[in-house]
Formats: structure tokens, C-alpha cells, sequence
């Protein structure tokens, strides 16, 4: 039996009004970054046949470059001279520190945070059986000290030490203090994540993954700012949630070859877009 192609969930003049605007935010940081339309046009060609070569094979055939040209709308002979070079560029910047892990720990074991997450402050070494910072660190990595980690930590603020020798997590600082090649990292696999969640939706027939979001239009500042703290205060609740059932859940883990993700985003500007104050508010699918 003949495999159907997914009907497209755009028209083509649809989908480039939306490209558009999705592409936008992402124009911006190259220009900003100092990547200009030449070199992201190249970019972009060999995406499109890395795309077209990975994700539209045809079954038990192999794909052709004229088939790849056909699909992309690119030159036969482009198509095959890119076909035989690697990208360029990373698929992922490295992997974010080993802090990550060490604070993943810290927010989600019941020794070193209470039921809501709220992490507690740890002694810096252990003693009358106390677990410790030291203890805490050397669970997750045998390959630092722990007392260079928090010589690390205290110079970023990511922690302070206190007068009965305690050290506490600034949870606010975690983010603000990140070096520029976690930020990448981060930056780059979660909109990746995203993204894909938002593409499979609109290809498949019954959407896949959970991607929802509450919006008001015409609002004020105030009421803007206002939602953005509440906003923050809820997503970071569920977020240290659910860090600590798959932080618990890893101590039975037979393991395998699946990757979870959950993220959320909040975003607050002046409407591009004015529409009316009613009907408004609505949940995203």
C-alpha cells in the first residue's frame, strides 16, 4: 500500500505569513549577533536538503539528489555538492554545567528541600550525620571538589555562605548569573523543543504533545507586570514539582533511550496586533 503524505496543514501564502512572523524574533538576534542574510541563506540551503534527506526519505529507496532538488527547489548540482559536506555549525551548543545538575539535585531531594521544593541550607561539610553540601556534590559528580564548586558558586552568587557555616541556593540568581554558553545551550535545545512540539501538532492528525497558553489583549501595564509575577511565582511551582518526581523516579528508572521536557514561557509587550478587549482570553492548543 502507497504511503499518503500528511495533507498540509498550511496553504503555502498561509504558511509564509506565519514563517514571517515565527522567523522574526530569530532575525533579530542575527543581525544583533552579527550573522547577515548572506550567510543565513546558506545556512538555510543546507538545511532544507538535510531536512529533505533525513525526514522525507521514501521507504526501502534511497534518497536521490534529484529528488532532494525536486523537494527543496534547490540545484541538482548544489544538492549534491552540500550533500557531501558536514553542517557547519553544531547540532547543540555543549551540554550546561555540571551546576545544573548539582541545583536539579538540590530542588528535588527530600534531604536537601522541603515538600514544595524550597530548597533548605545544606552545612558546607557534614557533621553528626548531617548530608551537606559536600555530601551533595560528590553524589552528583566525583570529578570536582566540593569546595571548589562553592568557591565557584559564591563568586557567581549562585550561593551564600552563612555565619553557622550553612551554604544557601539563591534560586533567583540561577538564571540572571548563567555563562554565556549555558544560556546557548538553553536557548537553543528549548526553543528546538518547542518548536517541534508545535510542528508535530499541526502534521498530525490528533495532536501528540501538550502545548497551551493563556493570553489577554488591551490590558494595561500594570495588569501586565501584575500577571507576569503570578506567572512566574505558579510556572516555578509546577517546575520544582516535577524536577523532584523525576529526580525520585530515577532511583527505580530501568533507564533507556527517551528524553523528557517540560518548559514554560511568558511574554509581555505592546500589541503589534490590537484587537478588541472581549473574548480575549482563551487556552491555546
Amino acid at each position: 500500500m502507497v504511503r499518503q503524505r500528511p495533507k498540509p496543514p498550511f496553504s503555502e501564502d498561509a504558511l509564509q505569513r506565519a514563517v514571517f512572523r515565527v522567523l522574526r524574533p530569530l532575525v533579530r538576534l542575527c543581525l544583533a549577533s552579527g550573522l547577515n542574510y548572506v550567510a543565513f541563506s546558506a545556512l538555510m540551503r543546507r538545511l532544507f536538503i538535510d531536512v529533505a534527506e533525513k525526514d522525507f526519505a521514501l521507504p526501502d529507496k534511497q534518497q536521490t539528489d534529484s529528488r532532494i532538488s525536486l523537494l527543496t527547489g534547490i540545484h541538482r548540482k548544489d544538492v549534491s555538492r552540500l550533500r557531501e559536506s558536514s553542517l557547519s555549525v553544531d547540532s547543540l551548543p555543549a551540554p550546561a554545567s555540571r551546576t545544573s545538575r548539582i541545583v536539579a539535585r538540590w530542588l528535588a531531594d527530600p534531604r536537601c528541600c522541603d515538600e514544595t521544593g524550597v530548597p533548605k541550607a545544606l552545612p558546607r561539610v557534614s557533621s553528626n550525620g548531617e548530608f551537606s553540601f559536600e555530601n551533595l556534590v560528590g553524589e552528583v559528580t566525583k570529578d570536582l571538589h566540593a569546595r571548589a564548586v562553592l568557591d565557584e558558586w559564591l563568586d557567581r552568587g549562585l550561593a551564600v555562605l552563612d555565619e553557622n557555616d550553612h551554604v544557601q541556593l539563591r534560586v533567583d540568581s540561577l538564571v540572571s548569573s548563567a555563562d554565556t554558553q549555558t544560556r546557548q545551550h538553553y536557548f537553543t535545545r528549548n526553543l528546538h523543543d518547542h518548536a517541534a512540539a508545535a510542528v508535530e501538532n499541526m502534521l498530525a492528525e490528533v495532536p501528540p504533545f501538550f502545548e497551551r497558553a493563556v493570553h489577554y489583549n488591551n490590558i494595561s501595564d500594570a495588569l501586565a507586570k501584575r500577571l507576569e509575577a503570578a506567572g512566574r511565582e505558579e510556572a516555578m511551582s509546577m517546575l520544582l514539582r516535577l524536577n523532584r518526581m523525576a529526580n525520585q523516579a530515577l532511583e527505580t528508572d530501568a533507564g533507556g533511550d527517551h528524553r523528557w521536557i517540560a518548559g514554560v514561557y511568558m511574554f509581555q509587550a505592546e500589541d503589534d496586533q490590537p484587537t478588541s478587549r472581549l473574548g480575549t482570553a482563551e487556552a491555546d492548543e
